[in-house]
């Protein structure tokens, strides 16, 4: 059976828009997932307990201090 004939080659495609529209989408629902997550422990907190309306405030800052320093880009010779 004869191989049909076309312009693509495996492996010769340049994938570079692809790779920033899949690490732009990462960054967007990591980033959107940590502030939706400290949005609903502020307002369970604040509605739901006898916590108030500070201490919901209070662990939503310190959730979003937390989760930027363990999600921020780090750079370096194997990243």
């Amino acid at each position: 059976m004869a191989e049909q004939s076309s312009d693509y080659h495996h492996g010769e495609m340049d994938i570079h828009q692809q790779a920033a529209t899949y690490e732009l989408v990462m960054a967007i629902t990591k980033w959107s997932s940590l502030y939706l997550i400290a949005g609903l422990l502020a307002l369970t907190l604040w509605f739901c307990t006898d916590a108030g309306f500070m201490a919901g405030l209070i662990s939503a800052i310190v959730v979003i201090v937390l989760g930027t320093l363990a999600l921020r880009k780090r750079g370096g010779p194997g990243h």
